[in-house]
């Protein structure tokens, strides 16, 4: 367990020093590119439109949450 998180904080800040060392110019092509990406998986995949039986069932389950947890929502 414990190597594990060694070796994810160890790529984490490995991408950081690989992030300060590209220019401007090639974030922001980067940038680009992933929003290109998310507009692409926005009109492929569309969000699904919920019926009444989906917000029935929501409103049920949420009455189930402590009183502590409802006060949040």
């Amino acid at each position: 367990m414990s190597i594990r998180l060694l070796y994810l904080i160890f790529a984490r800040v490995c991408g950081w020093l690989v992030l300060l060392g590209h220019s401007s110019t090639s974030k922001n092509i980067e940038l680009l590119v992933l929003r290109h990406e998310v507009a692409v998986l926005r009109r492929t995949h569309p969000k699904p439109q919920w019926d009444w039986a989906d917000r029935a069932v929501l409103a049920a389950r949420i009455r189930l949450l402590p009183r502590a947890l409802r006060a949040h929502r």
